[in-house]
């Protein structure tokens, strides 16, 4: 198991532009091993693009990157899991046949050790028991669950979300996080995208980010601290710092 002090991501000086739009504007960022690393901001400011670089799906046009001690990569690849925003299911297949396709693209070719990967993730989203319909005929929320399934079937070390709870009830959005915290107790590694201040607030440690930059980090706490309003929110603590822009780590 990985110690929360080492290093799970490092970004230098991150640059990407789509034509004219800068998505990612000289973003540094440092993010620990064993913890849920949160990225919160609204949409356009930058959070997608920098998971797609992190996950090795974008090569960035200036700065480096590194997982894991390493530069992404496809032996990197095969310790990542990663939850898109917008689904890559296959709906007219079942859970069990999305989440086997996954693992066998994840490297899970032992067809015994796949088996048995396979009925542990879906009895931990609790999907098992439906694990031969199509997916086609799930609920939005079970969908999001057979997502998640296929990003942590082959136990990733590091785990990449982008607004992983997106449209889920409160009653569901609480049962994803017990996984979540379930699994940085494991010391893995997790990268939340969120718009949400729910979110935010069950991260162990945030970064805001605006306009492709980090404007703040540090943990939920921290960051209503420096908002310096009495019973301050995140969604104060955001504010605060978008209005005063620059960097700024106010943790220890």
């Amino acid at each position: 198991m990985t110690t929360a002090t080492a290093a799970g991501v490092v970004a230098q000086q991150l640059s990407f532009s789509f034509g004219k739009f800068k998505a990612l504007d000289g973003l540094s960022l440092t993010v620990p091993s064993g913890v849920s690393f949160g990225l919160l901001g609204p949409n356009g400011a930058g959070k997608t693009t920098l998971i797609r670089i992190l996950a090795g799906l974008l090569k960035p046009q200036s700065g480096l990157v590194q997982v894991l001690g390493q530069a992404p990569s496809p032996q990197v690849a095969a310790r990542i899991g990663y939850m898109p925003q917008l689904s890559a299911l296959y709906l007219e297949l079942s859970p069990l046949e999305n989440v086997s396709f996954f693992a066998q693209v994840y490297g899970l070719t032992d067809g015994k050790a796949r088996r048995a990967a396979l009925e542990e993730t879906l009895r931990l989203v609790g999907l098992w028991e439906r694990r031969n319909d199509q997916v086609l005929n799930l609920s939005g929320g079970m969908r999001q669950r057979v997502s998640l399934a296929c990003a942590l079937v082959h136990r990733p070390s590091l785990l990449f979300l982008d607004e992983p709870t997106v449209g889920l009830d409160p009653e569901l959005r609480a049962t994803f996080w017990e996984h979540f915290r379930s699994l940085t107790r494991q010391g893995v590694t997790l990268v939340v995208s969120s718009h949400t201040m729910d979110d935010a607030a069950r991260c162990d440690q945030l970064a805001f980010l605006r306009a492709g930059r980090v404007i703040a980090r540090g943990t939920p706490g921290e960051l209503q601290q420096a908002a310096g309003t009495t019973g301050a929110s995140l969604e104060d603590a955001f504010l605060h710092f978008a209005r005063r822009g620059g960097s700024e780590h106010v943790g220890r």
